[in-house]
């Protein structure tokens, strides 16, 4: 049985629900969670040690890694392979 997800403290005000690639035609897309971005924005954007994120998310230090490796691996692949990028909240 999975584990019940734990609310995750985010910022709710987004400029913006997604990204699309300039080419012709985007034929796949990538859903980065809104947790997922609170992540990037908190650590690559703002500077942040991972710990104070993850205290500023009020979630684990190991849970903040997982969220921030997912959407660095999710960002890559959208960059990669010109896919458009969907923000979706949870």
């Amino acid at each position: 049985m999975a584990r019940p997800k734990k609310l995750k403290q985010t910022s709710k005000n987004i400029e913006c629900n997604g990204f699309v690639p300039l080419v012709p035609v985007c034929l796949e897309q990538i859903f980065l969670d809104l947790e997922e971005l609170e992540a990037l924005k908190l650590k690559d954007f703002q500077g942040l040690e991972q710990k104070q994120a993850a205290q500023k998310m009020a979630i684990s230090q190991p849970t903040f890694h997982r969220l921030i490796t997912s959407a660095r691996k999710k960002i890559a692949d959208a960059l990669v392979n010109a896919k458009e990028i969907k923000i979706r909240n949870v």
